[in-house]
């Protein structure tokens, strides 16, 4: 396939990952929104404590064969095949561990009702090992298609069910069913959609060359996830289920935005990258291209969703869910520098050097860790200020290596960026202006939020920023291949 080909199918590969994040989570967004309004803060509180659990389990149930098996370059069915019936075993383990050590997580939280909560949905743990095999062959073979339809599909048939739970006054089970049915829902759809089957084979020298890789991902993945999910248990813990509401629906908003803008890219970014791995200078390139892009795109809606927090909450979720702004605001600083961090690590697998990954996870967590022990004495908040530095720091570390690798120095990058990260500042304060306005929340919202794409935009073109032009041109082409 020639160099205009590839192009053309990593566009069409990322248009249909971006419409089936932003068609799958806008759904569910919106999901989310209902149930917030019907559901109390001490629901989500609990259901937080249970899916770090799951969340947890659920990396070792991919164990970061998935990954290996994008990457790997003469992958078989007996590849697939082989990860399938590992994981399945893997799935039913944890599951029998979660099962019995319920009752110990629900009384060390002092919530009784955990213990089924957490029986049930470990469920999820079997549809998570077929998906994670459906999700890395469609990525394999850029068929981003299919997840759109499973995706959007699987939202909103789990949103309604989630809903009508809500309404009958389930409580937190409205969000068991929901999330439950939405896994299920996948796997139905993939399984009609996808031609992949698993077939009766098994090759341990198979699973051993893809773990050599895999393990430091896993090790990777679980030191990720503890820390990304340890502030959860400890919130649960020291403070009350509804404060750690209040502090996961804060995340929520720019953990939305950002990861499926995110988690478009690094899908098509990893299987486009790694069939360029012997070409370092358009690895670069492509490096490049997705943290420029990704940084215009990512921090104006950073900006200007941290200065319209409260009007937001109160027409969104009402005033029982105010004390959900600080946290909001903070983690938008926290968010913007994501898509970045996923650029250069994506370079780093996809160019094989999962042993240099696993080094900067150890390295970052352990830092992280340090500014968490320290924040804790100083209260929740001081704890979601803490990974904003820890997150920063950790743009420097994951980028260090691509010095080496790409010749990308981490002064590059930040010369590609801070274009896009000046003007959101400057359309963040002209928005920050109209909050004195003295007129109905709903259309001061409305204002501010037309009022800062009509800024943004302008001062692209006034500042002649470079990414602004290559979407513009590129949104041409794309639209000239379809006439």
């Amino acid at each position: 396939m020639d160099s205009k080909n590839k192009k053309t199918k990593v566009l069409a590969s990322l248009i249909w990952k971006l419409m089936e994040r932003l068609g799958a989570q806008g759904v569910s967004f919106i999901v989310q929104i209902i149930l917030g309004r019907l559901l109390m803060p001490e629901d989500f509180g609990a259901i937080a404590i249970v899916t770090v659990f799951i969340t947890l389990s659920n990396v070792f149930v991919q164990s970061g064969f998935n990954t290996a098996l994008i990457q790997k370059k003469d992958a078989d069915d007996k590849d697939f095949s082989s990860v399938f019936y590992l994981s399945t075993f893997i799935a039913t383990m944890l599951y029998v561990l979660l099962f019995f050590t319920s009752p110990y997580i629900a009384d060390y939280y002092s919530s009784p009702q955990l213990t089924q909560v957490l029986r049930v949905l470990a469920i999820i743990l079997f549809f998570g090992a077929f998906n994670s095999i459906q999700n890395a062959y469609v990525a394999r073979n850029m068929m981003f298609k299919k997840l759109f339809f499973s995706s959007t599909g699987s939202v909103i048939f789990s949103g309604i069910v989630g809903v009508i739970a809500a309404y009958l006054g389930l409580g937190v089970w409205a969000l068991v069913l929901q999330q439950i049915t939405y896994n299920l829902s996948v796997s139905v759809i993939l399984w009609f959609t996808v031609k992949w089957r698993p077939r009766l084979l098994f090759s341990l020298s198979k699973v051993k060359v893809l773990f050599s890789f895999g393990w430091k991902l896993l090790a990777s993945s679980l030191l990720n996830t503890l820390y990304m999910d340890i502030r959860t248990l400890i919130i649960g813990r020291i403070y009350n289920s509804s404060m750690l509401g209040f502090y996961n629906r804060g995340v929520q908003f720019p953990k939305l935005i950002v990861t499926n803008m995110d988690g478009a890219i690094q899908s098509v970014m990893l299987p486009a990258l790694s069939d360029e791995q012997d070409n370092k200078k358009r690895v670069k390139e492509m490096v490049r291209r997705a943290i420029v892009t990704s940084s215009f795109l990512v921090f104006p809606m950073m900006v200007g969703l941290a200065v319209v927090a409260e009007p937001m909450i109160k027409i969104v979720l009402t005033d029982k869910w105010l004390p959900a702004a600080p946290f909001l605001q903070i983690f938008c600083a926290s968010y913007a520098l994501i898509p970045i961090h996923t650029a250069n690590l994506q370079a780093i697998n996809a160019l094989g050097r999962s042993d240099v990954f696993l080094k900067l996870e150890i390295i970052k967590k352990v830092i992280g860790i340090l500014i968490l022990a320290i924040s804790i004495n100083f209260g929740i908040y001081a704890m979601a200020w803490g990974m904003v530095l820890s997150g920063a720091i950790s743009s420097f570390i994951n980028a260090y290596p691509n010095k080496k690798l790409l010749n990308y120095s981490y002064l590059e990058q930040w010369k590609d960026i801070i274009p896009s990260l000046l003007i959101s500042l400057l359309m963040g304060l002209t928005v920050y202006v109209l909050n004195f306005l003295s007129i109905a929340e709903f259309l001061k919202l409305f204002v501010q939020i037309v009022v800062g794409v009509v800024v943004y935009i302008l001062l692209a073109k006034l500042f002649k920023i470079e990414c602004f032009n290559y979407l513009v041109n590129t949104a041409k082409d794309i639209l000239g291949r379809k006439k």
